[in-house]
């Protein structure tokens, strides 16, 4: 399955998801990614590598919103 990198911009509730590339391992992936962040002004978007069976399923993970965690000692 291929890795995806996308650009994720929160444009209030709603993501929107740009897909800048695409590669079969993760090591090329990450080496891209790192090299975006470098690259990009990250103050209003986040440069994020996902793994899918296509890009459709890919952009589920990105879009699903999840729970923050507990921080422990918070009563």
């Amino acid at each position: 399955m291929p890795y995806y990198i996308y650009r994720v911009t929160q444009l209030g509730p709603v993501k929107q998801l740009d897909k800048l590339a695409q590669f079969d391992s993760f090591k090329e992936a990450s080496g891209e990614a790192k090299r975006l962040r470098k690259e990009e002004d990250l103050t209003r978007c986040k440069i994020q590598v996902v793994f899918g069976e296509n890009e459709l399923q890919a952009e589920e993970v990105l879009s699903v919103v999840r729970e923050a965690q507990p921080i422990y000692g918070d009563d």
